[in-house]
């Protein structure tokens, strides 16, 4: 089978690629922005995104290979490595930039979230704020974002966001984990 690509904004996107990085099966994973088309094909700026007045959203691209990971486990994942019931705001992160969103490729894709977020909310006494949209356009942040938390493990944003976060994942999903 053929490589997938799915985009997941869960905040800071630092976060959600040092979270999927870990991730059996996933090949790839590429911060940036996902929404509508853009003026000039460059796509908008961490500066004009991190503003809150843009339409985008700070995301991860994450391609995988469905014959090594299932497109459910992905989703365990990403429900698991941040808070879907808090709208517009990670943590300390707030802005529409930082919003719970699944930006599907596929129309399973679309049809599996869907039905995750329904089964989750029955468990769940606060509201999925989660959506599942339609990737348009997905636009790769600047250089200095690819890699963040694996070139920067001393920042004190990494040691005190990403880094709890990178641990919980590690513990809950070690059966998901690269070797």
């Amino acid at each position: 089978m053929q490589h997938e690509t799915i985009v997941f904004g869960g905040g800071c996107f630092w976060c959600t690629e040092a979270i999927f990085l870990m991730i059996k099966g996933v090949e790839s994973v590429e911060p940036g922005y996902a929404g509508p088309e853009y003026k000039n094909e460059k796509g908008p700026t961490y500066d004009e995104v991190s503003t809150g007045e843009t339409p985008y959203v700070e995301s991860a691209k994450v391609v995988y290979d469905p014959d090594h990971i299932a497109f459910p486990e992905l989703l365990q994942v990403y429900f698991a490595s941040h808070d879907p019931t808090t709208p517009n705001r990670q943590g300390n992160d707030v802005g529409p930039q930082y919003r719970s969103a699944i930006f599907y490729t596929t129309e399973r894709q679309k049809q599996m979230s869907e039905m995750y977020i329904t089964n989750i909310q029955l468990a769940q006494p606060r509201k999925i704020v989660t959506t599942v949209e339609p990737l348009v356009k997905f636009y790769k942040a600047e250089d200095y974002h690819q890699k963040y938390y694996e070139n920067h493990k001393g920042a004190g944003y990494c040691q005190l966001v990403i880094t709890p976060k990178v641990e919980k994942v590690q513990e809950k999903f070690k059966d998901l984990l690269k070797k």
